[in-house]
């Protein structure tokens, strides 16, 4: 079922999108750009959730709406800001929802990108995009990840 993209608690601070073909260059486009915006934004230390969340959503969009969608082979990424998350948003012209396999239910090789984006997220979600597809979305927190006790 598809969900609003969430609303944001306080005024945004920053914004920015790109579009990326579906091809290898395209994906590691995607990364960098992932990356360089993070660090430009000194979000550093939320670069590595926010690449792999990143390539999962834009791998699945490119497996999915770029086989159902001939002809338009882009892919938009976008981030925005607020003082205390970071939204992630990949909208491909596809209208099919994105399909959630709970971890542990399939054995295949595939099909596990968005219990990834789950587990790294504080939420995610997708909306439909007028005139036709979706965007897909994952919150999550700028705060740093609290280290893990010692054994």
């Amino acid at each position: 079922m598809p969900r609003t993209l969430p609303q944001f608690s306080g005024a945004l601070s920053a914004s920015t999108v790109l579009r990326v073909e579906c091809s290898r260059e395209g994906f590691a486009r995607a990364r960098s750009f992932t990356r360089d915006t993070l660090c430009g934004w000194s979000l550093d230390h939320r670069c590595d959730d926010a690449t792999l969340v990143i390539t999962e959503l834009t791998a699945n969009a490119a497996t999915h709406a770029a086989r159902r969608c001939p002809g338009v082979p882009e892919i938009r990424l976008g981030f925005l800001l607020d003082p205390t998350h970071l939204l992630v948003t990949v909208a491909d012209a596809d209208d099919h929802p994105p399909v959630y396999t709970p971890a542990g239910v399939s054995l295949e090789e595939h099909g596990r990108g968005l219990c990834i984006v789950d587990a790294l997220s504080e939420e995610w979600g997708w909306a439909p995009t007028p005139p036709a597809g979706k965007t897909v979305w994952a919150r999550l927190s700028t705060r740093p990840a609290t280290p893990c006790p010692p054994l």
